[in-house]
């Protein structure tokens, strides 16, 4: 496979970069052991290469008991011998970057393994020590202290878990997430200390950005009041001290000329402009995109607003349709309800694949002509589906505290097809990989798509290397019927999406660039279908 053909971009390059995250357990297996690892992404690099894409954002690769898919870290200086080695993390960037990728890093700062050293002394030291200043230590409530300090909801979808546990010496500690993912005292300066150190080691390292996990969940409400539904401000998310901590980052990142990209989910889209301001996060997700259900009025809504809360604070949008914790583009455009929610998740959920891959390829070259930078979740670029994964066999949290009424995250995390005719799809694995690929996934290998014009993949290859065509101008929204998104960009190319039951008109004297499917027989766009033209 040959290098990529996109011009390469400079100290900007993340304004309009297409990047591809790697969940590094389910990528390619390069010692057959049954887990994707380092060498299986260095040994697929030539594929990335060949796709097309800038950067790649890397789930976490550190140290980890593997409790919630490694955003349990318990060592972010080494990486865990499932992935490989630090040495080996090291020539994969630099090996990447000399194919003009860059690699991206994800950061968990809310909270760590239970193995990690800092709690494993914290739960040696006793109550009151040093060490348990470093997290959220407290004495219970009630007779004997054995109701939990608070009664903060649990932040997995479904759980009605506690977010306390407590411990034989009689204290409890924080865990938004699960209890083996302690929550860190962000009002300790050691605790502000060490991230920024890590934030060094990885840029030194070769590194151009960090992904902050659950980045608006960090500072904590020093009282630890009871949850009280609406409250402002709210004791554990988006808090104002947030800020302080993001502009201290943006100095080190600045000393080594990396990004950052915050995983903020906030409603308030003035409040989610503030971690864009130019002295903090570079580009923050955009979740209100990805859990759009598939109607032309409530895309535009969605792609006007993101771009409105932007365009104060400079900052480039964000674009995508799926990641490593969503429901996977192909099954969730194929439902009656095309949104997303964590909260109205279900098992059973029956889906039109042919209809939601149909809807796929349109939102590709949708989210493709947008301004700004685009993610694009390892598989979808093959038109993945949602795996249903056996009972016996999910491992998410999610799922299992949540008592299996939540399916789950494992169905979008299922091991790569890359060889249709090899064992496990040529994943890899000599022995069934860590999950189990459905009995199809071999019409979704790599090596048929690659071979076939009118594929996925050819699809998204053909859109990354063409989207240079759009400029780096904004976007200007054009006359269409009722259901039909139209917006032209720089240079005279447009993108139109035809939502409506109608077969839609092209606009006369225009040529086609690249379509998600076939036009009709009169020349028209169908239902579900997307193009870019040049006027």
């Amino acid at each position: 496979m040959g290098q990529p053909t996109h011009a390469p971009k400079g100290h900007d390059w993340w304004r309009s970069a297409v990047i591809y995250q790697v969940y590094v357990r389910s990528f390619a297996d390069g010692d057959g052991d049954g887990t994707g690892d380092l060498a299986g992404v260095r040994a697929r690099l030539p594929y990335l290469a060949e796709l097309g894409v800038d950067a790649l954002w890397f789930s976490p690769w550190y140290l980890s008991p593997m409790k919630d898919g490694g955003y349990d870290v318990a060592d972010y200086r080494a990486i865990d011998p499932a992935f490989g080695t630090l040495a080996e993390a090291e020539k994969l960037i630099a090996e990447a970057r000399e194919l003009g990728i860059r690699t991206v890093v994800d950061i968990v700062p809310n909270h760590v393994s239970d193995q990690h050293p800092w709690f494993q002394a914290a739960l040696a030291a006793g109550p009151g020590s040093p060490e348990r200043e470093l997290f959220h230590f407290r004495p219970g409530r009630g007779p004997g202290g054995e109701l939990p300090p608070n009664d903060w909801p649990s932040q997995f979808a479904g759980s009605t878990e506690p977010v306390w546990t407590r411990l034989p010496d009689g204290d409890w500690y924080l865990h938004l997430f699960t209890p083996e993912q302690p929550d860190l005292n962000w009002a300790h300066p050691a605790v502000r200390q060490e991230h920024e150190d890590i934030l060094r080691f990885w840029f030194e390292r070769g590194v151009a950005g960090v992904r902050i996990d659950s980045a608006a969940l960090l500072a904590k409400d020093p009282d630890l009041p009871d949850f009280v539904e609406g409250r402002d401000p709210n004791p554990f998310v988006d808090r104002d001290e947030l800020h302080d901590i993001y502009r201290s980052w943006r100095a080190v990142a600045d000393d080594h000329d990396g990004v950052f990209v915050g995983e903020v989910w906030l409603p308030d889209a003035e409040r989610f402009a503030r971690y864009l301001r130019p002295d903090e996060l570079h580009t923050a997700f955009n979740f209100s995109f990805l859990s759009c259900p598939w109607d032309a009025g409530r895309l535009r809504t969605s792609i006007d607003t993101t771009l409105a809360e932007h365009a104060p604070v400079g900052a480039p949008a964000t674009w995508v349709l799926c990641n490593h914790d969503v429901t996977r583009t192909v099954t969730r455009y194929g439902r009656t309800d095309t949104g997303f929610d964590f909260a109205t998740k279900a098992c059973g959920t029956p889906t039109d694949l042919a209809l939601g891959t149909r809807r796929a390829r349109a939102a590709a070259l949708l989210s493709l002509a947008l301004p700004g930078a685009v993610y694009v979740y390892q598989g979808e670029e093959l038109g993945l589906p949602e795996a249903d994964i056996p009972r016996d066999r999910i491992e998410d949290p999610m799922y299992l505290r949540s008592g299996g009424t939540d399916p789950g995250r494992d169905g979008c995390r299922v091991p790569l097809p890359w060889v249709a005719d090899a064992p496990y799809a040529g994943f890899g694995s000599r022995e069934e990989p860590w999950l189990p690929q459905p009995v199809d996934w071999t019409s979704y290998a790599v090596d048929r798509q690659s071979a076939d014009a009118g594929s996925m993949f050819a699809l998204y290859r053909a859109a990354v290397r063409l989207r240079p065509v759009f400029g780096e101008g904004p976007l200007m929204w054009l006359p269409a019927p009722e259901g039909v998104l139209a917006f032209a960009r720089a240079h005279g190319v447009m993108c139109l999406v035809n939502l409506a039951d109608q077969p839609a008109d092209l606009p006369s004297g225009t040529q086609l660039l690249l379509a998600s499917g076939p036009l009709d027989a009169e020349g028209r766009l169908p239902k579900d279908t997307a193009v870019w033209l040049r006027a």
